[in-house]
């Protein structure tokens, strides 16, 4: 009888495809959202998490009760704890102090052991990425059994993972019709995986990068250097440098998205999708509109609904946070 259930962890990836109503109507196009948010973690990171694990565990790096050590702004280190606590694994999580209390708080709830250090750029030995692969190093030489640095931004389990699921799946979903994917990036691990799922089944896929201002990405694809410009809200996307995960990727058509284009959007999916996303959504959503309009009416695009709003409480339903940065709530919602 208990063949017929499932664990957590089966649960991770065959997200629904949810068409996006009023961007659809409003460019002739098919767009159609991935609800990430559906996974067991909340999150599309459950998927780079559960990637890096099984291909730690099957090289022989992860060994049965060790530690799994990560720098995250987030969500990598809960898809990373709800993996490891379901598998038996300690997880430490390395995160820079300027990320949502809700994230903070959503990873302590899952027992790790968390470090908040502050934020500084990449080339600072400080920075929280270099902080966990020291950490790592450490309990790997101390502890009875091991540790493993996850290294999701240059580990290319992540990317390979989501070619094998992500990718696939959309193309499935889509029954192979689908002319362009766009999306925001982290640690590109995503975007590439997509991108060479779908560029191997069809070259004529368009493959699109959604960038939030404050991100050198746009200017590289663009223009060809890593310039960034302005800043966002958004937490957790956006990069100063090429990956490992993000290299040699196909981008056909980079957008640069500020948030007085995104976050309004983020509201919008709230108000008429009944869709509460977070804003790395918006800026998805945001390209996808970009992306539809540049091609004209009569395609399909398809973007991620990376998480929840409610994991960004402070900042997307804070009117003097917003306020601040020149943005507003809507008027329909009252929060006062």
């Amino acid at each position: 009888m208990t063949e017929h259930y499932r664990s957590t962890l089966d649960y991770i990836g065959n997200t629904p495809l949810i068409r996006l109503n009023q961007a659809s109507a409003a460019t002739g196009c098919e767009i159609l959202g991935k609800a990430e948010f559906m996974n067991p973690g909340g999150s599309i990171k459950d998927r780079a998490a559960l990637g890096i694990v099984r291909d730690a565990e099957n090289s022989g790096q992860l060994r049965p009760g060790g530690i799994i050590v990560e720098g995250t702004a987030g969500n990598t280190g809960i898809g990373l704890a709800v993996i490891g606590n379901a598998l038996g694994y300690e997880t430490v999580i390395v995160m820079p102090d300027n990320q949502s209390k809700d994230k903070i708080d959503t990873l302590k709830s899952y027992g790790v052991t968390l470090h908040l250090v502050p934020a500084v750029p990449l080339k600072d030995p400080n920075h929280f990425t270099k902080v966990s692969e020291r950490i790592a190093g450490e309990l790997n030489e101390t502890h009875e059994h091991g540790a493993i640095w996850a290294n999701q931004f240059n580990n290319l389990a992540n990317r390979e993972f989501h070619e094998q699921t992500t990718g696939a799946e959309i193309w499935e979903q889509t029954h192979g019709e689908i002319h362009g994917f766009i999306c925001s990036v982290g640690t590109g691990g995503t975007l590439a995986g997509v991108a060479h799922a779908l560029k191997a089944r069809s070259d004529n896929v368009r493959i699109g990068l959604a960038d939030p201002t404050g991100s050198a990405l746009y200017n590289y694809y663009a223009h060809g250097e890593l310039k960034a410009e302005g800043s966002s809200i958004s937490e957790g996307i956006g990069n100063s440098r090429i990956t490992d995960n993000l290299a040699d990727t196909p981008i056909d058509m980079p957008y640069q998205l500020p948030d007085s284009e995104s976050i309004p959007l983020v509201y919008e999916l709230i108000k008429k999708e009944g869709l509460s996303v977070g804003s790395s959504s918006g800026v998805n959503v945001a390209g996808a509109i970009r992306m539809a309009r540049d091609l004209g009416p009569g395609h399909v695009i398809v973007t991620l609904l990376c998480d929840s709003a409610m994991r960004y409480r402070a900042r997307l339903f804070n009117r003097a946070f917003l306020a601040e940065q020149g943005l507003q709530l809507p008027d329909w919602l009252n929060l006062d």
